[in-house]
């Protein structure tokens, strides 16, 4: 049996909320699981992803498989990135020291880079709520001269116009009195 490390998805409906899990590769998609990872949460602007990084390496150490989507969350994370670090660390390429450094490193600047999302984010928000009131205050401002004024005509349907001609059989109903 593979062990894969995949999404279980809770929360409601067109609001989802995932649990990072470690389960057996022929169990239900939110059925049993052999340890919870950490959890996920796409409708947070950048996404707001929360995980154990040690039983992550852990699990990978093992064989276990991550989904396509959770590799893209562990790589996001750093967690595919200390993987290959400590790779080197066993083929003897660098100490491990330098491999916790080098991910620090890395760490530190990915922060950055998540908070500047975010500011971006907050900022592009608050440019949307004031946008609306910005058109709508333009709209009031056109003076009234240049809207086309539409003037009040009346339109006769062909139904008014039309005045019923008399049948010819009313007429011939009508002629012969006089013989």
């Amino acid at each position: 049996m593979a062990v894969k490390i995949r999404l279980q998805r809770h929360g409601a409906k067109q609001r989802p909320f995932y649990f990072i899990v470690v389960a057996n590769s022929t169990s239900k998609r939110d059925g049993k699981f052999i340890e919870k990872l950490g959890t996920y949460n796409p409708l947070t602007v950048p996404a707001t992803i929360q995980i154990n990084r040690e039983r992550a390496m852990h699990w990978l150490s093992k064989g276990a498989e991550a989904t396509h989507t959770v590799n893209r969350i562990l790589s996001f994370k750093g967690v595919l990135f200390l993987k290959h670090l400590m790779r080197g660390v066993k083929l003897g390429l660098f100490d491990e020291v330098a491999a916790v450094q080098k991910f620090e490193a890395w760490n530190a600047a990915h922060e950055v880079l998540v908070a500047d999302r975010q500011a971006t984010h907050k900022r592009t928000k608050a440019a949307s709520k004031i946008q609306p009131t910005i058109k709508i205050a333009e709209a009031v401002a056109k003076p009234v001269a240049e809207a086309p004024v539409a003037v009040d005509e009346v339109v006769e349907t062909p139904s008014e116009t039309a005045v019923e001609a008399p049948t010819e059989n009313a007429a011939e109903n009508e002629a012969p009195a006089a013989e």
